[in-house]
């Protein structure tokens, strides 16, 4: 009878001991996996500080935190639309969008965009806009990560008193092969895209680094890309939106950047500043997700609810100003279908404004 009490003593005691391990191993994994993504985190925010070493294309895989140069994808041939003001609606875009004003006497010299809260997204499609021929690059998952500057007419880049400086820094899920040719790559890749608006006085041609893009009165409006970066074979699906961060920074007398994050893999693309200046005069950024090119728009599924948060650099920790789309701001000419929402601008160690859009 003792060997059996003590057998069952034994077995009770390690029954226990068992069921108290399983008990805690979920809250150890919890633990785990609240570290790992912490980590990750912090890994994907300094991705977004580190400077490449040079002009050209590079990637980093977690948790390294060294740029490795990477084969760059030719220039793609993406054109972005200038905005029109009488096409606003109740849509986001074309000058109709939050943006983040810098404090008086501020410079950005970067602005990286998240999606903190994303609720309701199953789809989004690429469509026509009349007022821009119905361009760009139509259909499901066609879309743009953007974080455009404002025009800039004090840029040392600039000819002519009426030239302006504009960069746009972009991801896109897919781009045309070249300026010749209307095949597709089918690639997820992330630029930048630089202008200098108006250039010259009528007789003068775009200075090297640039092409044509068009008349301008008087001037001409010249534009270029950088190569690109590949992010992803195909189109990255509108569901992976909130796993997605882009960012731009300007360096004067350095390099600028467009860099993606997602996931345990950071991307990026460079250009020298001096080609526009806008590190000089960058005092407005903007932040969104809209169609692909050529002043198309991202529709997305009826309920579609989304967060956007635009945290800036300018040297300080004072708060940007959040300048709202009734005041006619925002500089690319795409849109998507979302009505903004609410906006409030936060100070401290991440400046940011953060606002709300839904269909």
């Amino acid at each position: 009878m003792r060997v059996s009490l003590q057998f069952h003593a034994r077995q009770l005691f390690g029954t226990t001991l068992l069921m108290g391990f399983l008990s805690v191993t979920p809250l150890l994994q919890a633990q785990a996996g609240d570290a790992d993504s912490e980590a990750l985190g912090a890994w994907q925010a300094t991705m977004h500080q580190m400077s490449a070493p040079e002009e050209g294309c590079f990637h980093a895989s977690y948790p390294s935190t060294m740029w490795e140069r990477v084969t760059c994808a030719p220039a793609p041939g993406w054109r972005s639309a200038l905005p029109k003001a009488p096409n606003r609606a109740q849509i986001v875009g074309n000058g109709s969008d939050y943006v983040a004003q810098a404090p008086s006497g501020r410079l950005f010299s970067s602005a990286k965009g998240t999606f903190p809260k994303v609720t309701g997204v199953t789809s989004e499609k690429s469509v026509g806009v009349p007022a821009f021929g119905d361009g760009g690059i139509l259909g499901k998952n066609e879309y743009t990560l953007q974080v455009n500057t404002n025009f800039y007419s004090g840029s040392a880049a600039c000819k002519g008193s009426g030239c302006s400086a504009w960069q746009q820094y972009v991801m896109s899920t897919n781009t045309p092969v070249s300026l010749t040719s209307s095949k597709l790559t089918d690639e997820t890749e992330v630029f930048i895209e630089y202008w200098l608006i108006n250039y010259g006085n009528g007789s003068e041609s775009c200075p090297s680094g640039f092409i044509d893009g068009g008349q301008d009165d008087p001037g001409i409006d010249c534009v270029q890309n950088t190569a690109a970066t590949l992010i992803a074979k195909g189109q990255l699906p509108i569901t992976d939106l909130s796993g997605l961060t882009l960012s731009g920074s300007a360096t004067s007398g350095g390099t600028d950047a467009a860099t993606v994050t997602f996931g345990g893999d950071a991307y990026t693309a460079t250009v020298r500043d001096s080609y526009t200046d806008i590190a000089s005069g960058w005092t407005q950024a903007e932040f969104n997700v809209f169609g692909n090119a050529g002043g198309s728009r991202a529709d997305f599924n009826s309920g579609s609810s989304v967060t956007v948060s635009v945290a800036v650099t300018d040297g300080s920790s004072s708060a940007p100003t959040c300048i709202p789309p009734s005041d006619r701001e925002g500089t690319t000419g795409e849109t998507n279908n979302l009505t903004a929402g609410s906006c409030k601008a936060t100070s401290g160690t991440s400046p940011s404004i953060q606002f709300t859009e839904s269909n």
